[in-house]
């Protein structure tokens, strides 16, 4: 085992501008470190087996999910489960950079709502 950093990570990028780094991918559990950049979002969607729990470490994420909008500060979190449709976007000045724990992992389990 060794230790895990954006530095080793597998890196790969989102929606053009956002960064994400795969800090543990198994076929039971993910967690990814992005950075959303000012002005960014994600498409809204829906996980239809994943869970997923957003944990903010710097900026300010605006999480709408199944029409509620939550505003998501640094050292804040918040849990989706499967099935509600969201969408997390920045729209704050800042860079934002969360955490997201998806069980099972999301990729290819998503479907634009």
């Amino acid at each position: 085992m060794e230790t895990v950093s954006r530095e080793n990570a597998e890196h790969y990028v989102w929606g053009g501008q956002c960064d994400g780094w795969h800090l543990v991918k198994t076929p039971d559990l993910s967690i990814i470190e992005e950075n959303v950049p000012s002005g960014c979002s994600e498409v809204r969607h829906v996980h239809v087996r994943s869970g997923q729990f957003f944990y903010v470490l710097s900026g300010t994420a605006t999480v709408e999910v199944d029409g509620h909008v939550h505003a998501l500060h640094s050292n804040q979190g918040l849990y989706i489960p499967a099935g509600k449709p969201h969408q997390l976007c920045n729209r704050h000045g800042s860079d934002l950079m969360f955490i997201v724990v998806s069980a099972p992992p999301s990729h290819g389990d998503r479907v634009e709502a």
